[in-house]
């Protein structure tokens, strides 16, 4: 069972949470002319193999937004912090 250490609510099943991507994209401005910019970033998504950091929201508790570190093979969380404490590689 995967568990996710919430740095607000402690650790809870991974059913509380709900996943929302790639948290190591840098997002474009909100203008028109970065229309394919937008399209890149949300649709197109890598399929990692490895540690990967992803966005969760903690739906069923607390709301707030996580960065999960992971392992996608063996899903071994490695950290979570709060979305505003990201950092891009």
């Amino acid at each position: 069972m995967l568990r996710i250490h919430c740095p607000y609510c402690g650790v809870r099943d991974h059913e509380e949470f709900s996943y929302f991507g790639d948290a190591t994209k840098a997002y474009p401005p909100l203008d028109p002319g970065h229309h394919d910019a937008w399209v890149d970033t949300v649709y197109l998504r890598d399929n990692p193999k490895g540690e990967h950091a992803e966005f969760w929201q903690h739906t069923v508790a607390c709301r707030r937004w996580l960065v999960v570190r992971r392992n996608t093979v063996t899903h071994e969380i490695l950290s979570v912090v709060p979305a505003r404490e990201r950092t891009l590689p």
